[in-house]
């Protein structure tokens, strides 16, 4: 049982996370809009700078923009395949991370209900999802390293991008240029997070799930694990995001031989976001996390559902 439930869960995350990729990838665009020391102007957007009589440019700072313009500036300078960048990190992150999670849940879930009542506590469901979320995190943490740099990668001018490959790419030359400690970068973050995603996704859907059947609302069927799914990633995002904010800007950040890197840790990051860019920036690309984390939600459970409906026999 316990195998089946990593299974049913990596199945079902591999196709959310596949399928909803694009929409990170617009989330990570926005988040690291206004970085202090984010590529100049003139090499995101050549347009925009002008010469002037003397050897210096002038340009003005890009004006922060919304989820379709980021999209849409993607297509226009990147290309369709852009919006996939990085998916190969994606599916080796939910490989590691998402399974991990999905599965370990799953077996508290076994454990701490109630063989009477079949019931399991919220309390019970919010703990059972931060130990899983934080495990699977760690499990994982290479490859959502890997997928940032890979997502953020044609933002910058073409002689700065690191022209990852591929994931195995990404996680090697890390390792071989930066060290193997860079591959767990900003990992205490993603486990923060995962923890808060963990806890309040899973036990939001299966709370709310509960609470629609108990009410009689509607039958256990598409309606309600679509309606319970939709609740929960707009819960998970609400608690996530500004943790999300803080891990991609460490994530992404460029460390260069002999030169201060441009966070010492999250606090550095967090400190600096908000003294240059106000609160409000911890919530940068809310739009398109719940834009994406609402359908990343809907399809991961109602997948999960009918995958556990066919792996019933086994």
């Amino acid at each position: 049982m316990g195998a089946k439930g990593f299974v049913e869960g990596g199945i079902a995350s591999i196709v959310a996370g596949c399928s909803t990729h694009p929409l990170d990838l617009i989330k990570v665009r926005m988040q690291l809009q206004g970085e202090s020391h984010a590529p100049a102007a003139q090499s995101l957007r050549p347009a925009l700078a002008f010469q002037t009589g003397s050897s210096s440019v002038h340009v003005s700072a890009p004006p922060r923009v919304g989820p379709v313009t980021v999209g849409v500036r993607i297509l226009q300078q990147e290309g369709v395949a852009a919006l996939f960048s990085g998916v190969s990190a994606t599916v080796l992150r939910q490989t590691l991370y998402s399974t991990t999670r999905m599965g370990l849940y799953d077996i508290l879930k076994q454990k701490w209900t109630d063989p009477e009542t079949r019931n399991m506590p919220l309390l019970r469901k919010i703990t059972a999802g931060l130990v899983a979320g934080g495990i699977g995190a760690a499990v994982g943490n290479p490859a959502d390293v890997a997928m940032v740099r890979m997502q953020a990668d044609g933002r910058l001018p073409p002689a700065q991008r690191r022209n990852y490959k591929s994931v195995v790419d990404a996680i090697t030359r890390m390792a071989k240029q930066e060290g193997v400690t860079s591959l767990w970068r900003g990992s205490s973050l993603t486990v923060n997070r995962a923890m808060l995603v963990t806890a309040s996704q899973l036990a939001s859907y299966d709370q709310i799930k509960e609470t629609i059947l108990a009410k009689g609302v509607m039958r256990d069927g598409l309606g309600t694990h679509v309606t319970a799914s939709f609740a929960a990633g707009f819960v998970a995002a609400v608690a996530s995001n500004p943790v999300d904010v803080i891990k991609t800007r460490v994530m992404n950040m460029k460390v260069e031989p002999g030169k201060a890197p441009p966070y010492s840790g999250a606090i550095d990051c967090a400190l600096k976001t908000v003294k240059s860019e106000g609160p409000m920036a911890l919530y940068k690309g809310f739009i398109p996390t719940i834009s994406r984390q609402g359908p990343f939600t809907v399809v991961l459970f109602v997948t999960l559902e009918q995958v556990r409906k066919l792996m019933k026999d086994f």
